[in-house]
């Protein structure tokens, strides 16, 4: 593994992942680690593609490449620009999209992976991937942190519960690592955002006309939502895991 972070290299060598055989070495930079055979990125958007862009002098003779980030686009363009040597796919820990280059071996390997931590791998197009993620978790990541900025005062805060704090939890993020997402996947979130603000400005525009039937309808088809969402996700934990190795030529499977 590679990490610029002192701390974080020494205890990854402690911990018991060693003795799993997970982490072998620890270095800081990726000029100075040895020659792999699959290698995974897990570090901030931004950084992948500066890793990405480095691999072919750093290690000639090619791996096989996944990584975690949080935004596909850039990175899935990344990879289909690397030499032949090197086979890559691009992940999240909520979903992935092949590369030109996948071989059955690769998404064997990394459904391996998935299988390992209990998740269920889902393949899509990096546009849908970036598109679906801004609406679902990104946006939310923005709106938390704006709430957050608009009840800064400390005054505020004691009345506050649970609600105000299950909204705003997103507003802890590492800023850097939000500020990655937010400039690999610009496009994505400014349309999300948009549809957000659309939304506000129905709810405000019957809260200013004192509208009670277009308030009741417009939080009532939210409540409605809600429960489909709800009763989707529950039924999505009991999937099986997923075991088929080929990953679809687009869409998701």
């Amino acid at each position: 593994m590679t990490d610029n972070d002192d701390q974080n290299r020494l205890a990854s060598l402690r911990v018991g992942i060693v003795r799993d055989r997970i982490v072998d070495v620890a270095v800081e930079s990726l000029a100075e680690l040895p020659p792999v055979d699959l290698l995974v990125l897990a570090v901030p958007a931004r950084a992948i593609l500066h890793m990405l862009d480095r691999l072919p002098a750093t290690h000639p003779d090619g791996c096989r490449v996944f990584d975690l980030g949080s935004t596909k686009g850039a990175i899935t363009t990344a990879m289909d620009g690397l030499p032949p040597q090197f086979a890559a796919i691009g992940g999240h820990p909520m979903c992935g999209k092949p590369t030109l280059r996948v071989t059955t071996d690769l998404a064997a390997d990394v459904l391996a992976i998935i299988a390992a931590v209990g998740a269920h791998p889902v393949w899509m197009d990096a546009a849908d991937h970036d598109a679906a993620i801004a609406a679902v978790s990104h946006l939310p990541a923005v709106l938390s942190a704006a709430l957050m900025r608009s009840a800064a005062d400390e005054e505020l805060w004691p009345v506050s519960a649970s609600g105000f704090r299950d909204t705003a939890r997103l507003a802890g993020t590492d800023p850097r690592m939000m500020l990655d997402i937010l400039l690999t996947n610009r496009d994505a979130i400014l349309a999300a955002l948009a549809c957000f603000e659309s939304e506000l400005a129905a709810a405000r525009f019957a809260l200013e006309s004192a509208d009670e039937e277009v308030l009741i309808e417009w939080l009532a088809a939210a409540q409605v939502t809600y429960a489909a969402y709800r009763r989707f996700k529950s039924a999505q934990y009991l999937l099986p895991p997923a075991r088929s190795p080929n990953p679809p030529d687009g869409g998701i499977a």
